[in-house]
């Protein structure tokens, strides 16, 4: 049995964890189960999804399988392109200087701040009345 050769990568943003892995083909996406079109669908996540390939020019040479959860679309959208981009370094290290400098390598640290007592959400005070 011939063993394929596949490339993993681990994305995250926000509470979204995408797992990828990168097989030589036709340039397919499968996201949990699903193809590209099918599981995004807004234009632009799907645009955002395959940023990384199109800028290393890699587009059509792999095909994608990516199992993603938690978080919403854009998370979700977000954290596969993280786990994209880590996968190709792994096809060639070349590609580091080009993704770092799109901002594709940098794990986007923003989260959602803690609710705090007193107040009704993270900022939102409670409704002050003079009278």
């Amino acid at each position: 049995m011939t063993k394929t050769i596949q490339y993993r990568g681990t994305g995250r943003r926000k509470t979204s964890i995408a797992r990828v892995r990168l097989l030589p083909g036709t340039g397919k996406y499968i996201v949990n189960g699903q193809t590209l079109d099918q599981y995004f669908d807004y234009e632009i996540l799907r645009r955002e999804v395959q940023r990384p390939l199109d800028l290393t020019k890699t587009t059509g040479k792999y095909d994608v399988i990516v199992s993603v959860e938690g978080g919403g679309f854009t998370g979700q959208a977000g954290a596969v392109r993280h786990g994209l981009s880590r996968a190709l370094l792994q096809v060639d290290p070349e590609f580091r200087s080009t993704l770092k400098s799109a901002g594709f390598l940098t794990r986007d640290p923003r989260m959602k701040e803690r609710k705090k007592y007193g107040l009704k959400a993270a900022r939102r005070a409670p409704q002050f009345s003079k009278r």
